[in-house]
């Protein structure tokens, strides 16, 4: 057992902005930290649900706001690391945590003391002269027992508990098989003839990862850089097919790391979990409280995008399979086929590819162009500081500054794949915005992970024109933690409805499409010329190429979500078979026995967007449509950035999301604005 004396997370940080001291954390201080952190929050908790004074906005609802710092620091620190950079160490001791903060926080949850004297706050809130966030933390608060239980019976509270509890660990273990799974699999080529079609820089990659494994050849693994590249170049059909069938059976091996048995004890939970609250679904119990409000309204948004979208995607698939046809193959288009042939189609269409946009787009010039765009936008500035510990050596830190020269936030940026990272990319925070006791400001401290292409031994790290859409999107995310401006930190930043909470990301994603924007941050890293203003135009003209299938394609994920999560009786049956029915409405491409998405499905059975997973195709509706604001005052008009800031970026959970939106806007989103940005629509 480490010594209070010895670990760093007792007591004050003594770093740069108290930002969490990674150079001296060590394994062992985990654990007797989130111990020690769950007591004094239990204590805090007691303390509060046994005041013998009379409930109050600030002894109650304030109070319980504010506990919890220890854990809070602890928490932060651990599950950002175990996302970013684990082991098996860390997933071992994640499994023995992740039951004592369910159970914890079920302390909390189904305190009945505690819950009544929030409930009498509540109860008289039209008569205590709130602040709009006073009268927002209380809603939600108070929402909040109520969706955990604290009205159900004690044989209920005591079978919530226990659901939870098995939910919590259910999740963590699917997205641990998942990365497990994954990160076993390996193709090494060693005959050069294999890689025809590969571009020398992704061969150079392939040579890269197999050196770094002490192997002779090529080496392809199933990361993003790699997966992407290898089914969008590679000639032979059938290595194609073979890697589409490992990246589809991730999670679905029959073995320690398959997920369907776990599959069915989550939605079957879920289920339980609804039904104790009154709820027919998991899906009408989770959408109480966001945009959306039920079921149907998320039917309503998912199948008006579909009638819109599939008759394009349907022409577009059409398109794909005379150009195979033409180019001499003789095939039918497969899942397999699909990246390789539209990029052909896209690449002699639009004269444009991801290896000529490549060296244009050099991380650190990247870099620069996205900071620089905030810059314009919000007047804020970075500065790096290599004096902040981090948790990985290539973890980059800086300083963020208001146009005043106001301290904002930290900023941590973290790009490159590795063994222990999940796949994908995020935003998340090791310290949210907050204003204390005293008054002071507490800033917060953000992270944005990703796992973009590496530098190899001859270039830098250029990247694709997708994955600088992704840095947008996770630095969307990331400004809308840096500019939060609210009380409490439960209301701050991104703490907002699931499906209002990607506006910001996808907003970002717009300039992308820009020519001003495009002209400030492609910079050919060789040359230190500007891109070609003929590129330009092509990579706007492309912008919309297959935007049919590739609607289609979200609009597939968020039917199997609210497949999955509107079962009304528990599920028993074949996994593989409920997803082909669940997302068949919006399936453009052969359907492929055996193959299995939902498996490795991390973002609805271990990361958090179970029934929520629309929001991605609802945030297109809204970014859309306030992008148009811009569009109609300049892209980088001030003015404009002034008010999405203030009324959406630096608000966040403070007010209804309905609100904020038409504040901004002056008016209700519809799909039009989608429709016509992406030509569907005249």
């Amino acid at each position: 057992m480490t010594q209070a004396s010895n670990n760093p997370f007792f007591g004050n940080y003594k770093t740069p902005f108290e930002t969490p001291p990674f150079d001296v954390i060590k394994l062992e201080h985990y654990e007797p930290a989130f111990d020690e952190g769950i007591r004094r929050l239990s204590d805090e908790v007691e303390k509060i649900a046994r005041n013998p004074e009379p409930a109050t906005f600030e002894n109650t609802v304030v109070a319980l706001d504010r506990s919890g710092d220890l854990l809070d620091k602890v928490s932060s620190a651990f599950f950002n690391v175990l996302n970013a950079d684990s082991n098996d160490e860390m997933m071992e001791l994640s499994q023995k945590v992740s039951p004592k903060l369910s159970d914890c926080y079920n302390n909390i949850y189904l305190n009945e003391a505690l819950f009544q004297r929030v409930k009498k706050v509540y109860e008289q809130r039209e008569q205590l002269n709130l602040s709009q966030e006073d009268k927002r933390l209380l809603e939600k608060q108070f929402e909040a027992f109520q969706k955990k239980g604290a009205n159900l019976s004690p044989e209920q509270k005591e079978k919530y508990r226990q659901l939870s509890t098995e939910l919590s660990t259910l999740t963590l273990t699917f997205g641990q098989n998942s990365l497990k799974d994954k990160n076993r699999y390996e193709l090494l080529i060693t005959d050069e003839k294999e890689l025809a079609g590969l571009p020398d820089s992704q061969k150079e990659m392939a040579t890269m990862r197999a050196k770094a494994k002490d192997k002779d050849g090529w080496l392809f693994d199933l990361s993003g850089p790699s997966y992407i590249p290898f089914m969008r170049y590679i000639d032979s059909r059938e290595l194609r097919e073979k890697m589409y069938h490992k990246y589809m059976s991730v999670g679905n091996k029959e073995d320690e790391y398959d997920n369907k048995e776990i599959i069915r004890k989550i939605v079957n939970i879920r289920l339980e979990i609804a039904r104790l609250m009154g709820n027919k679904t998991y899906a009408e119990y989770a959408l109480k409280h966001t945009m959306a409000k039920k079921p149907e309204n998320v039917h309503n948004l998912l199948n008006d995008l579909l009638n819109a979208y599939k008759p394009a995607a349907l022409e577009e698939y059409k398109e794909v399979q005379e150009f195979a046809n033409k180019s001499g193959d003789t095939i039918t288009i497969m899942p397999w086929d699909w990246s390789y042939y539209s990029e052909k189609l896209k690449d002699i269409r639009f004269d444009v590819n991801d290896e000529m946009t490549r060296p244009y787009f050099e991380l650190e010039n990247v870099k620069k162009g996205v900071f620089g765009l905030a810059t314009e936008l919000y007047g804020i500035t970075f500065k790096q500081n290599k004096e902040i510990p981090v948790y990985h050596p290539e973890v980059d830190v800086y300083e963020v500054y208001d146009e005043d020269g106001k301290f904002l936030s930290i900023l941590y940026t973290d790009f490159h794949p590795r063994d222990g990272k999940q796949s994908g990319a995020w935003m998340s925070s090791l310290k949210s915005q907050y204003i204390d006791e005293k008054g002071n400001d507490n800033r917060p401290q953000i992270i944005i992970v990703m796992n973009f292409t590496r530098p190899t031994e001859t270039k830098p790290s250029l990247l694709t024109f997708d994955e600088v859409n992704t840095f947008l999107h996770e630095f969307g995310h990331a400004l809308h933690g840096m500019l939060a401006e609210s009380k409490y930190q439960s209301l701050s930043g991104t703490n907002v409805y699931r499906d209002f909470v990607e506006l910001p990301s996808q907003i970002m994603e717009n300039w992308l499409t820009e020519k001003e924007f495009l002209d400030r941050i492609a910079i050919h890293y060789e040359t230190g010329e500007a891109i070609p203003q003929k590129l330009v135009q092509k990579l706007i003209d492309a912008s919309n190429f297959n935007t049919g299938y590739l609607c289609c394609r979200q609009l597939s994920f968020g039917f199997l979500d609210m497949g999955w999560h509107t079962i009304t009786t528990p599920f028993e049956g074949d996994v593989v078979a409920f997803e082909k029915e669940a997302w068949l409405p919006a399936m453009i491409l052969p359907e492929v026995p055996a193959t299995l998405m939902s498996s490795s499905f991390g973002h609805i059975f271990s990361g958090g967007y179970a029934a929520g997973y629309y929001g991605y195709k609802w945030a297109e509706v809204l970014d859309a449509d306030a992008f148009a604001a811009f569009k109609e005052a300049g892209i980088f008009n001030k003015e404009t950035a002034r008010s999405f800031r203030e009324n959406i970026l630096s608000k966040g959970g403070t007010e209804d999301p309905d609100i904020l939106y038409r504040r901004f806007r002056g008016q209700e989103p519809s799909i039009d604005a989608l429709l016509k940005r992406n030509g569907i629509k005249k």
